[in-house]
């Protein structure tokens, strides 16, 4: 008989171990390429048939689709999870998972290994006990970064003949149902001047004077923006080149964070409000991505009550960052839960191993006999 919770913790620690540092993040770091394999020689010997997709033009960059097999009649789920983590500056031993007490210590367990060992054993018990549902688990890389592994993954599923009820991704919740997302946007703004010796500044234009008055209306207008439910900051500032030259350039960076249902791309004209002519200054949109709220009815409402109960949680969690559910959402229902801890993207990351095991034990109670359209 399959220990489901045992087998989670027990993938979670050969998880960590592996050295999964998104190169986008840093320079030639290890990438997914690592654990990919580990996880796809794992669900090949549990009985799926799995798929390597490499983002495009990068096959340095995979990620992994392991699909069960099944009758096409069954329900499928697809249980999302990354496998890429951020940098591991400061960490003494991000690769050696440290048990104290319910949290094991280890770059990525709660972003988001935990989650994936979690999905990874609930599926894997689903097979071998012969559970009328189609488990599709999609295993990417790049979230941290700029999402090439989903995208890839989610233009790859078509041609593996995967059409999914619903999607559950296994990101950091504390096992709460998550209600919604909000969406950001990033503006790159540009200011240019004139240069000039600096003990002549009336012949110049300084740019770094621009710049900080961009910086004073972003602050006063991120009053009303966070009153909203939104946010507003410069994130990255720079300009001039050298002592005794007026700065003839300077550039700085607006992040917006936007709620669940306002266009992320409207952050442009949010900037653009606040600048004024003799600035001289361009904005420009670097990247944006929508927010997302959960289905009121449907399959992913009705899975997210049904794992509710059996969690003893609830749609409560608003989640102030971003996540790869809208992406998801597109292709079928989305739901998002999963296990958390503490110190992510810290030095002292940990994940508590208790709803590590809740979370598998959860998945296999609730999937063992789902109809997504019953709900």
């Amino acid at each position: 008989m399959r220990n489901v919770e045992a087998e989670a913790l027990a993938l979670l620690s050969d998880l960590v171990r592996i050295d999964s540092v998104n190169p986008g993040l840093v320079p030639a770091a290890a990438g997914e390429a690592q654990i990919v394999e580990h996880l796809r020689s794992r669900l090949h010997g549990s009985g799926f048939v799995t798929t390597v997709v490499p983002a495009p033009g990068r096959a340095d960059r995979p990620s992994l689709v392991a699909v069960s097999s099944g009758p096409a009649e069954w329900p499928t789920l697809v249980l999302n999870g990354h496998l890429d983590t951020v940098g591991v500056a400061g960490m003494p031993e991000p690769f050696a998972p440290r048990l104290d007490g319910d949290r094991l210590f280890g770059r990525g367990a709660a972003d988001m290994k935990g989650g994936v060992a979690a999905i990874v054993a609930a599926a894997e018990h689903l097979v071998a006990t012969k559970a009328p549902v189609r488990p599709v688990l999609a295993l990417v890389a790049d979230e941290e970064d700029a999402s090439l592994g989903s995208e890839a993954v989610i233009d790859a599923l078509p041609g593996l003949g995967i059409r999914p009820d619903a999607c559950l991704i296994a990101e950091p919740t504390d096992l709460a149902l998550s209600r919604s997302l909000r969406g950001f946007a990033v503006v790159r703004v540009s200011f240019t001047g004139r240069a000039a010796h600096s003990s002549q500044a009336e012949l110049g234009v300084n740019a770094v004077t621009h710049l900080g008055r961009l910086l004073h209306a972003v602050d006063e207008r991120a009053v009303a923006v966070r009153a909203g439910g939104g946010d507003l900051m410069v994130t990255v500032a720079h300009g001039g080149e050298s002592p005794f030259v007026v700065p003839d350039h300077a550039e700085c960076l607006v992040e917006v964070r936007t709620t669940a249902g306002r266009s992320s791309a409207g952050a442009l004209d949010e900037v653009r409000s606040l600048l004024e002519p003799q600035w001289n200054a361009a904005a420009e949109l670097v990247a944006h991505r929508d927010g997302w709220q959960l289905d009121a009815t449907g399959p992913a409402a009705g899975l997210s009550r049904r794992l509710g109960d059996v969690l003893g949680t609830g749609p409560t969690f608003d989640a102030p960052y971003w996540m790869e559910a809208p992406l998801w959402q597109q292709v079928c229902p989305t739901l998002v839960c999963g296990p958390s801890g503490g110190g992510l993207h810290a030095v002292d990351e940990w994940v508590d191993v208790r709803q590590v095991r809740a979370l598998a034990s959860a998945l296999t109670a609730v999937l063992s006999d789902w109809r997504p359209h019953a709900d």
